[in-house]
């Protein structure tokens, strides 16, 4: 019997953990990787306190070592499910179960999908979702980025050194990403920014070849030639697994309660990209993974 089992190996999982050693506690930490989104970013992270300019390996390498200096065990799996017992939590990942008197939950989000025609027949043949782990392959290519937010505009900040051409395709009327980024992308001279879009389809033989996509203005279909698409539309809470124990909002985030991040469970807690806090960054999330094991350590205590 664990005190605390972390799910999770981002950010706030991470921090979490940090603080749950130096409590004392018993605790498991159970992640299928270590870093989440940010292991994902090769562009310059600049407001991180501490660091003037990293890079989101580098800062995961860092909390990643600053961890396992601690007293925790790590598991390298996926948990499955989580059911509430008598004296606390069974946690079943995928080859084993384990218990615990309290929960964090820290498993992040996952890449939201387009949900059109031809993204799933392309997936791996020209669609992506990480430009860190595909952008080599679309050296000198003509590109596509689908969301002007500020991770389709760091993605572009990363495809700049590698590929031909970049359009970054917004459905709103303008782009929504933070004037420094759009700053930054403007001077690669790369990009060119289509606003008012809604795409359509993704088309292709062995691999992508081009997109379609409606412009809402003028509500004509057009069709733009590209080799390559990168997926920046948001993310979805990575969080089947824990249905029935939490309450959650419209876009599936748990609900929590902000000064503890304890959910409707007692002893449940969720932190960083999968609660409802309206700031996802890397700073908030490793804020609430503090502010979740201190809770964690205070409600044990009271047990």
């Amino acid at each position: 019997m664990y005190d605390l089992i972390i799910i999770g190996g981002g950010p706030a999982g991470m921090t979490a953990g940090i603080y749950a050693g130096r409590l004392g506690l018993k605790t498991l930490l159970i992640t299928k990787s270590f870093g989440g989104q940010i292991a994902k970013k090769a562009v310059a992270i600049e407001n991180y306190p501490g660091f003037e300019s990293i890079s989101g390996i580098e800062l995961v390498q860092k909390m990643e070592k600053h961890l396992r200096i601690q007293k925790i065990d790590i598991e390298t799996s996926e948990v499955r499910k989580i059911e509430k017992t008598e004296h606390g939590f069974l946690v079943f990942a995928e080859k084993k179960e384990f218990q615990a008197k309290a929960v964090i939950l820290a498993s992040g989000a996952d890449p939201r999908p387009l949900e059109v025609p031809g993204e799933k027949e392309f997936i791996g043949k020209g669609v992506s979702y990480c430009s860190i782990c595909d952008g080599p392959m679309f050296k000198d290519k003509v590109v596509a980025i689908v969301g002007g937010g500020n991770a389709g505009f760091e993605t572009a900040i990363f495809l700049a050194k590698i590929a031909k051409k970049i359009y970054i395709l917004e459905f709103g009327p303008e782009p929504k990403a933070f004037a420094a980024n759009q700053e930054i992308v403007k001077k690669t001279g790369k990009a060119e920014i289509i606003t008012n879009t809604d795409l359509k389809e993704i088309k292709g033989d062995k691999f992508v070849n081009s997109i379609i996509y409606k412009d809402k203005k003028t509500k004509k279909e057009k069709t733009l030639k590209v080799e390559g698409i990168f997926v920046e539309v948001g993310y979805q809470p990575a969080t089947s697994y824990v249905k029935g124990l939490v309450e959650f909002n419209k876009r599936d985030e748990i609900k929590v309660e902000f000064e503890t991040c304890r959910t409707k469970t007692p002893g449940l807690f969720a932190a960083g990209d999968l609660n409802v806090g309206a700031v996802k960054q890397i700073v908030t999330a490793a804020g609430e993974g503090s502010k979740a094991a201190i809770a964690a350590y205070n409600y044990i205590q009271q047990q």
